[in-house]
């Protein structure tokens, strides 16, 4: 008995120390794995949780606004919110999508499928520019795995009248056409980082840290003075309609600072709702299309002729009978004019007295003069998209080709380019650089004009709409003339090239002046593309634009008239003049243009 007692006691007392063992071992490995996470991973451990529960955002910073030469807004920013979903983590029931669906204005089927399709995605936009009421909506569902982002999107208060001009943006904020894209650097400010915490539902709950702050982009300020433009647009649209023409373009320069104070171009859409699929609309024709200025570059084809001293205004040359012969091909006037000056020249726009000038005279001498004015190059206005047009030297000119050169044929141009170049003889000779931005010191020119050949052109240009020369019933200009004011200008219809040459009643008609004469201050270039109505001429289409604008240009910047003998008993401004804070509504009060077609040369 006392020998099995000993026995179980021995039993006992093995089971205890293997117990004790195995305790002791048990706090070893605690007191092992406390000594390591505390003191030996601590770090490692402290990073791994706070990469579960801090998250660095991302702040948008506010893009720079575009204002025209006052300061009147052209292109603004406005706070808006993204809605996106991490599928992953999504956990609602029906009657919460149906909410969600409801707050946002989309199916309830969208998000159904985005959670069936993309389950094993972390990321996918639900809806994009939100405002703030329906975001704080959507945050108080307080849904997992629904999150907004703030972004900041571009609204245009101009719509259609400056549109092709200042562009657009896309949906990340980035200028994609017009200023928007030439100076997206500039306008792009720098996002802020910032290091948050966040719960396990993905909840913000503090600020732990400002890693970088937002720096908001450079604002712009553009040449353009938004009521000169909003006048240009209506005008050009009244002109297209009236005259049933596929497209129009109208520039307005500054001629003592090189700015452009309007740009315009029919048809525009609206930046703000970008629903056309016509390429065409985006297009700022003024700069990006070319065609052949017909009679607008017999100015320069006298002014080559001056130059060269062969001849004077008063020189006279024989037009008789209507018709030239060169080589196998005709010149053609559409009168017979018979002895005309070189002043008549101009002013009957002929275009045998143009040919035959330019044929007597050194073949290189007119391509110098339509090279120096800026014929064939960029302005370096810097618009994306400019096109340099085409005014081929060729080492061998034939006549003819010299002849159809001399009447605006066999070179492109843009109404820009047509638009600087006259500008030099306004100049007095001198080529200022041209800009779109606002100019606060006038920048120094430089001569490529004689002084003396520019101001023998301004007193031919305005025989062109003004002065009796002896045939004042043919004078081409006339319908430009402006009560008060001494205009200069010159008239272009040219015939469009097609597939197949040159297309039967298809022209683009044009028309370039200058006022006032006595101090040149502006330049208005108006260019409509295939006018099908009445009437085809410049004379009769673009000619009359013109006058509505360059009349309300003058007035509305108060420029004095410098023709006293037939001013008005009382000069009062006309209604086309647009009040100072009126154009918020303007856009919308401006009738639709009619359908335009792509142009079939560029």
């Amino acid at each position: 008995m006392r020998q099995v007692k000993l026995s179980q006691l021995k039993f006992i007392s093995w089971r205890f120390y293997v117990v004790s063992i195995v305790i002791i071992l048990i706090i070893v490995g605690l007191v092992c794995r406390i000594v390591d996470l505390v003191f030996i991973k601590q770090h490692f451990l402290q990073k791994e949780g706070n990469g579960r529960a801090e998250r660095v955002i991302t702040e948008p910073a506010f893009r720079g606004i575009i204002t025209d030469r006052e300061g009147y807004p052209l292109a603004i920013s406005t706070p808006v919110y993204s809605i996106w979903m991490n599928p992953t983590e999504f956990s609602a029931d029906e009657k919460s999508i149906q909410t969600l669906s409801h707050i946002m204005s989309i199916p309830a089927s969208r998000i159904q499928k985005i959670l069936h399709l993309k389950k094993k995605r972390e990321f996918v936009y639900l809806k994009r520019d939100l405002t703030a009421p329906i975001a704080d909506q959507v945050k108080a569902l307080n849904l997992t795995g629904i999150y907004l982002r703030q972004s900041f999107k571009r609204s245009y208060p101009e719509g259609a009248v400056a549109s092709q001009l200042v562009g657009f943006t896309n949906v990340d904020d980035q200028g994609q056409e017009g200023i928007e894209m030439a100076y997206n650097n500039w306008l792009t400010g720098q996002a802020g980082k910032v290091l948050i915490v966040q719960d396990g539902k993905g909840r913000d709950v503090s600020t732990v840290r400002r890693i970088t702050d937002q720096k908001p982009g450079s604002n712009l300020a553009l040449s353009i003075n938004h009521r000169i433009q909003y006048i240009a647009y209506r005008e050009l649209l009244a002109g297209i309609e009236s005259n049933s023409a596929d497209s129009g373009s109208v520039v307005v320069l500054d001629l003592k600072t090189g700015e452009i104070v309007a740009m315009v171009n029919a048809p525009s859409f609206n930046p703000d709702h970008r629903l056309s699929n016509d390429a065409s609309a985006l297009r700022n024709r003024a700069i990006t299309d070319t065609f052949e200025p017909g009679s607008t570059i017999k100015t320069f084809t006298i002014a080559s002729a001056l130059a060269s001293g062969h001849y004077k205004p008063t020189t006279v040359i024989d037009t008789f009978p209507g018709w030239f012969r060169v080589g196998k091909n005709l010149v053609r006037d559409e009168h017979n004019n018979g002895l005309v000056t070189v002043t008549q020249v101009l002013q009957l726009s002929s275009n045998i007295g143009a040919a035959k000038m330019v044929l007597s005279l050194p073949p290189d001498q007119l391509w110098q003069t339509l090279h120096a004015v800026g014929f064939g190059q960029e302005t370096g206005i810097g618009f994306p998209g400019e096109r340099s047009g085409e005014l081929t030297h060729r080492d061998h000119w034939s006549p003819f080709g010299l002849a159809t050169l001399s009447f605006g044929y066999g070179m492109s141009a843009t109404a820009l380019q047509l638009t600087q170049a006259y500008g030099i003889i306004a100049n007095q000779g001198i080529k200022v650089p041209l800009s779109l931005l606002r100019v606060n010191t006038p920048p120094v020119g430089q001569r490529v004009m004689s002084d003396k050949v520019a101001n023998q052109m301004m007193e031919l240009l305005e025989a062109v709409v003004s002065k009796d020369t002896g045939k004042t019933e043919q004078r081409t200009g006339k319908a430009a003339m402006i009560p008060g004011y001494r205009i200069a200008g010159k008239t272009g219809t040219a015939k469009i090239v097609g597939a197949h040459g040159y297309e039967k009643h298809r022209y683009v008609s044009s028309f370039v002046g200058i006022a006032p004469v006595s101090n040149p201050r502006f330049v208005v270039t108006v260019i409509i593309h295939d006018p099908r109505g009445k009437h085809y001429y410049a004379s009769e289409v673009s000619a009359p634009i013109f006058k509505n604008i360059m009349e309300a240009t003058l007035h509305l910047l108060n420029v004095p008239p410098d023709d006293l003998s037939v001013v008005p008993a009382s000069l009062s401004v006309s209604n086309s003049i647009v009040p100072a804070h009126s154009n918020s509504a303007a856009p919308r009060s401006i009738p639709v243009a009619p359908k335009i077609l792509l142009s079939k040369f560029h």
